[in-house]
This record gives C-alpha cells, structure tokens and sequence, in this order.
C-alpha cells in the first residue's frame, strides 16, 4: 500500500480559546467547552498553516495584559 493509498481526508477546522490560543479539531465534532471556531476548515496541514500565519504571539491573552498594564 502507498501513502497515496492512504492519504487523510479528515477535515479540520481552527479553533481559538478565550486566552487567543489556537487548535484544530475535527469539523463536524461538538467542540470542547472554552473553545469556538475560528472560522478557517480544511485539511490539517491547511488548518496548521493558517495557525502558523495568524497566531504570531503564543503568549496567552491574559499574559499580554499583564505585561501591558506593567508597562503603562
């Protein structure tokens, strides 16, 4: 059998928290609690490459708060 043979087509979506950190999750599946689609499905490598480009500070939401209002 060949990779071709056995490629995935599970179907992803991107999800995001409330401290702006993102996920993937099967489409279709409930998501778990604390977490909503972002709006980006496809293919996992899709799904990672659009994390890759959209979330560019992996500190979370709360972390980032912090540090702005130390810094203010």
């Amino acid at each position: 059998m060949s990779s071709a043979d056995t490629t995935d087509t599970t179907s992803f979506q991107v999800v995001v928290n409330h401290e702006e950190q993102y996920s993937i999750w099967p489409a279709g599946r409930a998501l778990p609690l604390g977490w909503t689609a972002e709006g980006k499905q496809g293919t996992q490598a899709e799904c990672l490459a659009h994390i890759d480009e959209t979330w560019t500070d992996m500190r979370p939401l709360s972390l980032r708060e912090a540090l702005a209002a130390e810094g203010a």
